[in-house]
């Protein structure tokens, strides 16, 4: 008997665009919801942007709730088919849960000062202007490539691995394989380099050279920091996100489904 989650109280959120709203506005007056913060867990209606900002303002707030996404945006990869208010209690109750932890982004920058920013999908480095950038890359303390020239590179956890790293040409990786995904963006040397494969209990380090020259910018999810010195990238293993999935349609089968689309 597959075991029914139990929420008392749910939040509702939608992003701005014109079909999220309309249906923000059917669901609105059906159930009693409650404010994010006083919420059990939370239905999220929009697309795949609009779910990371959410899952990232409760890490911002340090609240975090499970998420149920209904797709209202264009891909909806982290998200459920749009199914309006039928039976939406009994999704929720049946669904199943999906644990994500983030990637950790220490950044710093030339003038020397740090952030600190998570990343859900992937933290990417790109060129600033038409100079390639060069790129030292190093793993849990030991340089592996003392110069990569290209236009970028990332580090994508399984939930981002179907997002800009396939399109990077890098690896899928199926959920559970705590595993990282290390892919280079238009790489000019070592112009036969493909990437890399990580256990995800690995530091990855990435040192940026000749900086002035060559500027780089970094990108955490949605959140974009210029003029990197250098990143140090790890698994938040004491951060955890809770996305649910109807049956049938999990992250699991869609990360599968997505290598067999031709």
């Amino acid at each position: 008997m597959t075991k029914r989650n139990s929420f008392d109280a749910l939040a509702l959120g939608a992003s701005d665009t014109p079909r999220a709203q309309e249906a923000y506005t059917e669901l609105r007056d059906q159930f009693d919801w409650v404010p994010l913060e006083e919420a059990d867990a939370v239905v999220v209606l929009g697309g795949d942007g609009y779910m990371l900002q959410t899952l990232h303002r409760m890490l911002d707030n340090g609240r975090v709730i499970p998420a149920y996404g209904m797709n209202l945006g264009t891909v909806g990869f982290l998200m459920n088919r749009y199914r309006g208010a039928a039976r939406l209690l009994d999704r929720i109750a049946r669904a199943r849960s999906f644990a994500v932890s983030p990637l950790v982004m220490d950044a710093t920058l030339h003038d020397g000062s740090q952030q600190r920013h998570c990343a859900i999908n992937e933290v990417s480095l790109l060129r600033e202007t038409r100079q390639t950038a060069k790129i030292e890359i190093s793993v849990n303390g030991k340089i592996r490539l003392p110069e990569l020239s290209c236009d970028g590179v990332l580090l994508a956890t399984p939930a981002g691995s179907t997002a800009y790293n396939l399109s990077a040409n890098g690896p899928i990786l199926p959920l559970g394989s705590n595993m990282l995904a290390l892919t280079p963006i238009s790489a000019f040397r070592p112009r036969r380099w493909r990437g890399a494969i990580l256990p995800d209990r690995f530091d990855v380090r990435f040192r940026v050279l000749e900086a002035d020259k060559r500027p780089v910018a970094a990108v955490a999810d949605q959140t974009e920091l210029r003029d990197i010195a250098e990143l140090a990238i790890s698994i938040a293993q004491d951060m955890e996100l809770t996305l649910l999935f109807d049956p049938g349609h999990s992250l699991d089968e869609r990360i599968v489904a997505e290598q067999f689309i031709a």
